[in-house]
Formats: C-alpha cells, structure tokens, sequence
C-alpha cells in the first residue's frame, strides 16, 4: 500500500496557508506547515518552526519525508514599505531564499516543487490584451522582480535535477479578511465610508482564495503540470466598483460607491504621489487562464454572487 504524500506548506499560518492547508487535510496527504517563530504555530496544524527565509536556512527538519513542497512563505509587497532598502530584503527572501529552499529539497528527495509567484512578474497593466503565460515579463516594483529571480532561478535548479517545478503566477487574492487593498477597501465598507469608484470602467482579474487554493491541490497531483508556469484568475474580471460589491458581500455589509469624476480622480492621485494606487484602481489588468484550464481541467468557482 502506498504512503500518503507528505506535503509541506511553507507560511502556513498566512492568508492562503491556512485555507491551503484546511482544503488539504481533507484529503489522504501527511501535511506539515512552516512557520516563523513558536508563536505562530496555528492549533490545528502540525508546525515545524523555521524562523528566518534566506540562502542560510536550514530546512532539513522541516523537509525531512517530504514528497511535495507548496511556496507561499515571503516577503509581501508591502503599503508605504519603509525599508531601507526593500529590494535588497526582497532578493534576500524571495528569491535567495526559495532557491536555498529548493537546492535542500532535491537533496531531501521532492519529487514536486509548487511556487505561489506573482502575476506583477507580467507588469502593473495589460492595456486591452489578456496577459498568459507567453506573454512579456515586465517587472515593476522589487517585489516582482523578486519573484520574477526566484522563478529563474527554480529553473535552473530543476534543469538540474528530477524535481518537478510548477510556477503559479497569481492575480490579487480576495476573501474575508484579505490584507493589503482588499484589507483597506473590506474596513472602508465595514465603517461606511463612501468609495468614489462609480465611474471607473476598467476590467481586472483578481483570484478567489477558495479557488486559489482549490488549484494548487490540483498541481498536488495532476501528471502534466509538471515543469510548467501557470497564470490563473477567477475567469471573470471586475471593473473597481464590482471589486468593492463583492468584497461588502463577503463582508456582510452593504457598499457605498459614490459617482465621481474619473478624471479629477486621476488628478488628485497623481498630485498626491499616488500613481501605482491610480493604476490599480483605474488600469485594467486582464488575464487569460484558459491554457491554464485545459490543460488541468481545473474550473474556477464563481464568486461575484456575493455582491451586495
């Protein structure tokens, strides 16, 4: 009889880990988390402390009987990041780190590497065309740069070695209690403060965290996705107001969208310094995942009924 898959989730006790690792342990896998100090240790989970991310880390204990790494541990973009010197951190732990991370698990016997990158590899706009996974990379903060190294770099750890590596380049990921934008726009609808987006037409792909994780447990398994990159998203892009509505409806609360001009909009964001937050709320940003879906059979859920 075969043994389970063994299954480690680096930042398990993170936005995704935690949804990742609840869809997986209702399946016959032995999952084990990582997680950055003692404190963090989530009850429900079987925790291993690895308490820095960088080429120096040791992840012999945390590896040890594993068959599957999942990535998502990392330094996040970060709002109004006050670093010194945020690049620098960011190549130390996205990228330094994930390739240290990945050289110990050829060494531990993986047999499957699956890295959570970011679709800000591909840029911060996608003008009219859909971005796939052909598409230019275009990096525009350290952050994706980051990712966009580490994802380099796992290549030439798989070239040369029989560990399979899956690139998943994710959109923005909503859900209750999201961080970042999500997290800001999710506490302006729970105090009713009005959003001046209602005459913002754009299109943006964004990812549901139920359907984020429900395709990484398909890469757990799936034979082909071995060696591939992925771009994914909900299949269903939204223009900012339908953003903030589906947010309130995972919220529970009801949103107010007042109409404003889009123009003096611009401007004032501009003025302010604002300009990567102008893009998001204005630029489309558009994905095209059905390569993606063909090719694993995976089929996003719907999650724009819950509008309010």
């Amino acid at each position: 009889m075969n043994r389970p898959k063994k299954i480690l989730i680096t930042g398990s006790n993170g936005f995704v880990g935690r949804a990742l690792y609840d869809d997986l342990r209702t399946q016959d896998y032995d999952l084990r988390g990582s997680v950055r100090n003692i404190s963090k240790c989530v009850d429900e989970q079987s925790n291993v402390v690895v308490d820095s991310l960088d080429d120096e880390t040791d992840w012999g204990e945390a590896l040890a009987g594993c068959t599957t790494v999942i990535h998502l541990a990392g330094r996040a973009h970060i709002l109004n990041d006050r670093a010194r010197d945020p690049a620098s951190d960011f190549m130390r732990v996205n990228t330094q780190g994930t390739i240290n991370l990945a050289e110990q698990a050829v060494r531990e016997g993986v047999e499957r590497f699956i890295f959570v990158s970011s679709i800000g590899v591909n840029g911060s706009r996608s003008g009219e065309v859909p971005i796939t996974a052909d598409s230019d990379v275009n990096p525009h903060t350290p952050y994706a740069k980051s990712k966009l190294d580490a994802e380099v770099g796992l290549g030439q750890v798989a070239y040369k070695s029989n560990m399979e590596v899956v690139i998943v380049r994710s959109p923005a990921i909503y859900g209750r209690g999201a961080p970042g934008n999500f997290g800001l726009i999710e506490a302006c609808v729970s105090k009713g403060i009005p959003l001046p987006f209602g005459f913002i037409v754009n299109r943006r792909s964004l990812i549901y965290l139920g359907n984020l994780t429900s395709f990484l447990a398909v890469c757990v398994e799936h034979q082909e996705v071995g060696g591939q990159l992925f771009v994914i998203d909900d299949n269903n892009p939204l223009s900012t107001a339908e953003i903030v509505l589906v947010i309130a409806g995972l919220s529970d609360r009801p949103a107010r969208i007042i109409n404003f001009p889009q123009s003096i909009l611009a401007f004032l964001l501009r003025i302010l310094g604002k300009e990567k937050v102008r893009e998001s709320l204005m630029e489309n940003f558009q994905i095209d995942s059905s390569a993606t879906r063909a090719l694993t059979g995976w089929t996003p859920v719907s999650y724009t009924h819950l509008r309010a």
